[in-house]
């Protein structure tokens, strides 16, 4: 009777060893979820030392931000298709889908964490993703879709609100039409009026 041997680990290094390492944690992510995704787990699946995990960054919850930083600018699109309902309905509805998903659970668990050093590496993810937002919200007021004056980082907040608030205080559904309820609501307030500076 033979028994399986764990394979050893490559000598990974630089670049090449942290994209091994952040597509292994999406990928355990995707198929284990937040509990089964360890460091050791991680380490395991890229096939490096879990003590090169660590050293590169220091806590689990580092790493988790990372892997998905880099997995949101895939997952997340940056819509321009010349009509900023639209955009902004695509770009709401696909945070809505990744909000339901294990890299969305564990970017909520990630939210609740009391690490100093994770507060410091969240809060420029999210003002990353919220920029999306707000270049689409500003191309809407060149064209003069939107009011001269609108707040781009403000319609940007205001629509992603309602889905943190429905998946951390109130758990209804994100069902598939709520994106685009969203956008309409928010829109119809930045729309120009009479007198605005915008052509109608």
């Amino acid at each position: 009777m033979t028994t399986e041997k764990t394979p050893a680990p490559l000598r990974r290094r630089g670049e090449r060893m942290r994209q091994a390492v952040l597509a292994a944690t999406v990928g355990l992510l995707t198929s284990e979820g937040l509990t089964g995704t360890t460091v050791a787990a991680v380490a395991r699946a890229a096939g490096v030392h879990e003590t090169s995990v660590y050293r590169r960054w220091k806590t689990r919850e580092n790493l988790l931000l990372d892997a998905l930083g880099s997995h949101a600018d895939e997952a997340l699109p940056a819509p321009d298709t010349g009509d900023v309902r639209q955009d902004l309905t695509q770009l709401m509805s696909a945070v809505s889908d990744y909000l339901a998903s294990p890299q969305g659970a564990a970017l909520l668990h990630l939210g609740a964490s009391p690490d100093a050093s994770v507060e410091a590496e969240r809060l420029p993810y999210w003002d990353a993703r919220l920029e999306r937002g707000e270049d689409i919200v500003r191309r809407g007021v060149e064209r003069g879709e939107l009011a001269p004056d609108t707040d781009a980082r403000l319609v940007a907040e205001t629509l992603a609100g309602p889905l943190f608030a429905r998946v951390l205080l109130t758990g209804a559904p994100l069902d598939r039409g709520l994106a685009r309820r969203i956008v309409d609501l928010t829109l119809d307030g930045a729309r120009p009026r009479d007198g605005g500076g915008a052509d109608e």
